[in-house]
């Protein structure tokens, strides 16, 4: 990807005008390497008005008027218009823009212009508002039919970009617009380079790669044959877009049952004041019955703390599923075996990385394994917290590994003061900075209708618990609750990445039992640690 400067620039106010045509509502959004706002074409500056049906120029400046060329509305139009400062890739920008390509799935601008244009710092691209919304704001997962659908499209659109020669740099949520009516569309692509003839095939790899990432993330949990072949394109299995699409077809060929109801919800965001984003998350259906959920902060900056946190969940998740594969009767103290196994060789990949790049990433985890909507087993190294809802009531069932964490358990701090102290970034404990990390274990029984709370520092360091639990208790459908989450993080001051996955015990469990039963009674007290495994750390690390 093309290398550009990462700091943010200063937001364009209300009001400003931009360019020929635009005036600013307002900012409505940041993401990593883009700023999105609201503007409109209200310039009462302009002696003349542009008809945005055939682009004639020569209309008096009348809102309430029509375009002599071809009788259309003048009224006021409402655009969305994303700035982006990463220099290096303002050219290419330009020439997608200029090979005005149409498709389904592809929301094409009606206008770039570089800005300012004598010095160009950001490039600003422009397509209609008509009450679209991002995708960045969108909680998942997506009922899997949709899914399945952007998926086609997302096949459709990719394959026309390398005929005509178009190649993608990355594609990630802020490349996405959702319609009212679903439909999702490719807006504000980050383009890598443009040529007049068609790519080779392979070059659409990348994209893919990344495609079956976002794919993955917002397929629901219930669907693990699905969540299994986006994994595979992910893991780039499909080099090509004809191989995706042969193998799309066949998957969704497939006579199985799908589900679109889901329990569980997931979400991250880069916050008000970071540039990258080093959170992750992620959750898998381990086998019938055993579904495990996690999230991951990661430390470290550009290239090394989002690649802790990426690498912390996928091990996490690989090892554990392969641990229980075959396995017919895992019991309690076996699943909990497994849970620190992987979380310990999760720990020690992260390490062995960091080691072969020669820098000091780490990430804190906290990971959740429920077993047939009736027991969890928690583990959890760093700050990242996990929570239990039940009957209205929040309860954090994790123990922050942080220095004014233990100066509460000790008296020295109230937990208020801890929250706001100069020293609560500084972690006791990390996932990957030493081998062979202690690891808390806490189990949990749960019960019908509990909700589990995952998080990173940047919702509980800027929401209270009681707002915590206020924002659950207020919304029973967890994808709302998961946005509503990350909207008062924003509130709150938005100082860090928040990331959030909400875990719904269903009222009544369908599931079938596949442990042994009798080896649950034994459980811990709620919320009570059971084991450490390792040694403690021997160093003290700063949140990045």
């Amino acid at each position: 990807m093309a290398s550009g400067s990462r700091a943010r620039p200063t937001s364009f106010p209300p009001g400003m005008h931009l360019s020929d045509y635009y005036k600013v509502e307002g900012l409505i959004r940041l993401a990593e390497g883009r700023m999105y706002y609201l503007v409109n074409d209200l310039r009462p500056d302009r002696s003349t008005r542009r008809c945005w049906e055939c682009g004639s120029e020569d209309n008096p400046n009348d809102p309430g008027g029509s375009c002599a060329s071809c009788n259309a509305s003048l009224a006021v139009k409402r655009f969305l218009l994303s700035s982006r400062w990463d220099r290096g890739g303002f050219d290419a920008y330009l020439a997608f823009f200029q090979k005005q390509l149409v498709h389904p799935a592809l929301l094409s601008p009606c206008d770039v212009f570089p800005f300012p244009e004598d010095n160009p710092t950001q490039i600003c691209s422009v397509v209609p508002y008509n009450n679209e919304s991002l995708m960045l704001d969108e909680a998942a997962p997506l009922p899997i039919d949709r899914v399945v659908g952007f998926a086609q499209r997302a096949a459709g659109m990719l394959g026309m970009l390398v005929y005509n020669g178009v190649r993608l740099a990355s594609l990630q949520r802020a490349n996405f617009l959702i319609r009212p009516n679903g439909e999702i569309l490719l807006y504000d692509p980050e383009v890598d380079l443009v040529q007049d003839t068609s790519l080779a095939p392979e070059e659409a790899g990348d994209a893919l790669v990344q495609l079956g990432e976002l794919l993955r993330r917002y397929t629901p949990i219930e669907e693990p044959r699905w969540q299994g072949f986006f994994q595979r394109v992910e893991s780039g299995e499909y080099p090509t877009v004809p191989a995706f699409g042969r193998a799309l077809q066949a998957v969704a060929r497939d006579p199985n049952e799908r589900t679109d109801a889901t329990q569980h919800a997931g979400m991250t965001d880069v916050g008000l004041l970071r540039m990258l984003n080093e959170d992750n998350w992620g959750w898998v259906r381990l086998r019938e019955g055993v579904d495990l959920f996690a999230v991951a902060d990661g430390m470290g900056g550009h290239d090394s703390g989002e690649v802790a946190s990426k690498l912390a969940i996928e091990t996490l998740a690989r090892v554990a599923r392969e641990r229980l594969a075959n396995l017919e009767h895992p019991d309690v103290e076996v699943a909990e075996g497994i849970l620190d196994e992987a979380f310990q060789e999760a720990n020690n990949t992260i390490k062995g990385s960091a080691e072969v790049r020669g820098n000091d990433m780490g990430t804190t985890l906290v990971a959740c394994m429920v077993v047939e909507d009736r027991f969890s087993i928690w583990a959890n190294v760093g700050d990242s917290r996990g929570y239990l809802s039940r009957n209205g009531q929040l309860l954090q069932v994790t123990r922050d590994h942080s220095l004014v964490a233990r100066w509460v358990e000790q008296g020295k701090l109230t937990p208020e003061e801890a929250r706001h102290h100069p020293h609560s970034n500084i972690l006791l404990r990390t996932v990957g900075t030493e081998r062979d990390v202690e690891i808390d274990l806490t189990r949990r029984e749960l019960e019908p209708g509990d909700r589990l709370v995952l998080c990173s520092d940047g919702l509980w360091g800027e929401v209270d618990d009681a707002d915590i639990e206020a924002l659950v208790n207020q919304h029973d459908d967890n994808r709302a609750a998961s946005r509503e989450l990350v909207r008062a993080a924003h509130v709150g001051g938005g100082k860090d990445n928040v990331t959030v996955v909400v875990v719904g015990i269903p009222r009544q469990s369908l599931k079938k039992g596949v442990t042994n039963a009798s080896s649950w009674a034994s459980m811990s007290a709620p919320g009570t640690p059971i084991a450490s495994t390792a040694p403690p750390a021997s160093t003290t690390k700063l949140m990045g």
